[in-house]
């Protein structure tokens, strides 16, 4: 398998065409809320190729100029329980923190809480409702 980190227009799409797989076909999320706006020419993604399929993405953004806000993450069902998505989730952090970044924060669905608490991630907020999924805002120093 080959880890992908881009800008580049066929990055955005295979990530685009996992992400209608795992949040519009699988979880029912409409796509008008799953595609938000923020996939624009030059955003960056961190994706996982296994051959030529797309098998696990995310979006890499900041939030502010000290924290990153990893986005629309997600691993195929297929593909899920191989430590993939620690993989992933360790590349954006390691490349937050070579391009000066000291905190992570994102949007977890309730459900992946325990994979975010295992990576070190804390629970910031009360539980809120984002694209008509529960979810929590959760936090992590880098450095």
């Amino acid at each position: 398998m080959k880890e992908i980190f881009g800008h580049e227009e066929w990055i955005r799409a295979a990530s685009c065409y996992l992400r209608y797989d795992v949040f519009v076909l699988e979880q029912k999320i409409p796509a008008e809320m799953e595609f938000d706006g923020k996939d624009l020419p030059g955003q960056e993604y961190f994706l996982i190729l296994d051959q030529n399929k797309p098998v696990a993405t995310l979006r890499y953004q900041k939030k502010n100029t000290e924290c990153i806000q990893p986005e629309r993450f997600c691993v195929a069902k297929d593909y899920r329980g191989r430590g993939l998505g620690r993989r992933l989730l360790n590349a954006a952090e390691k490349k937050a923190v070579e391009n000066g970044f000291s905190s992570s924060y994102l949007v977890a669905e309730m459900t992946a809480v325990p994979f975010y608490i295992k990576q070190g991630y804390q629970s910031c907020s009360e539980p809120f409702i984002e694209d008509e999924v529960l979810c929590i805002g959760m936090e992590k120093a880098l450095i």
